[in-house]
């Protein structure tokens, strides 16, 4: 089974509520971070809502929007 490309729009006339979105996740110059493969980190640059650049120690990786493995420490 495939997922669908897009996601499935909510009627208006539907008994069921929205779903909501989650609010995006926003990364600072030196914050602590977790993820999930490559575990603790620091964040050391970012760009615009695109990707933010983190240090796992042996390596520097960037991690691209909407950093669905990240969170912040």
């Amino acid at each position: 089974m495939t997922k669908p490309a897009a996601p499935k729009r909510h009627l208006p006339t539907s008994p069921f509520k929205a779903p909501v979105a989650p609010a995006p996740k926003h990364f600072a110059v030196g914050d602590q971070v977790t993820h999930d493969v490559h575990g603790l980190g620091r964040v050391i640059g970012i760009e615009d809502g695109v990707a933010v650049l983190v240090d796992f120690g042996p390596a520097q990786m960037r991690i691209l929007s909407p950093y669905a493995k990240m969170t912040k420490l």
